[in-house]
């Protein structure tokens, strides 16, 4: 078995893609660094590239290398440090009639229907919300690493579903969609708080969360986990103390500017 240092990483190639429109910054280019060929890319050479910043959809392995942009900015939490705060406590306690179980990539009918539901709330008109069944399969179950759905319940009936990639250090929070009729339940923040339980049972340090993007407001509750850590010139470091005080206050000034303007 290799270990780390000896992992035949050189054996993969990276291309850059032709620029797109950004998914996150309104009139703003990316494009992407791929690892070729996808069949070297097992747990062992994907916890390395995770470690370096890229993410999977699919069997793609990438990450962010725009031309000007530097945004996007990888983070993860310390399992092992983190404690949930008042409001994340508040969503435990409410949610303690929601069921968890860890079920293999299968298509299943009722998490595509959900799914399907989920991206004509939350994305609509961003192209996802008219993925088929084949896409569906292509985007959540296929991958060459060890990877699981999360799959949650309430009386019965999914109401959320969670794809987690295991790593060697840590689990990885690859894609979520939930209910979007459950707002109050706070269904996206039970799925971090959970796959955090499953790192901590599993005897794994990190739970890996993907991009942080300061000027992107769907990224912007991940600045409220505690024990938070970003990936700056290739070294991972704990993040400000105060990220979660200043995006609370950043979020009471909005409010504040959005009532006076009316």
């Amino acid at each position: 078995m290799s270990i780390p240092g000896e992992l035949p990483v050189y054996r993969l190639q990276f291309y850059l893609t032709a620029a797109y429109e950004c998914s996150y910054l309104p009139e703003r280019m990316a494009r992407s660094q791929v690892a070729v060929p996808g069949s070297l890319v097992d747990g062992a050479i994907y916890t390395e590239l995770v470690r370096a910043g890229f993410r999977r959809s699919g069997q793609h392995v990438y990450r962010p290398r725009c031309d000007t942009c530097h945004a996007c900015t990888p983070v993860r939490i310390a399992v092992d440090r983190f404690s949930p705060n008042r409001t994340q406590r508040r969503c435990l306690k409410r949610n303690v009639d929601i069921q968890m179980r860890l079920k293999p990539l299968i298509f299943e009918e009722a998490h595509y229907r959900l799914y399907r539901r989920y991206l004509a709330s939350r994305h609509q008109g961003g192209g996802m919300d008219q993925d088929d069944r084949e896409q569906f399969r292509s985007f959540l179950l296929q991958s060459r690493v060890d990877s699981a759905l999360a799959e949650f319940t309430l009386n019965g009936d999914v109401i959320m579903v969670a794809l987690v990639d295991r790593l060697r250090d840590g689990l990885s929070a690859v894609y979520t969609f939930f209910d979007p009729a459950l707002e109050s339940r706070s269904l996206g923040v039970l799925g971090v708080l959970t796959q955090i339980r499953l790192a901590s049972e599993m005897g794994l340090p990190y739970l890996y969360l993907g991009y942080w993007i300061e000027d992107c407001r769907k990224m912007a509750y991940k600045r409220h986990y505690r024990a938070l850590e970003m990936l700056q010139g290739g070294t991972w470091l704990q993040a400000p103390e105060n990220m979660e005080i200043n995006m609370n206050k950043q979020m009471f000034d909005n409010h504040m500017e959005n009532t006076h303007h009316g």
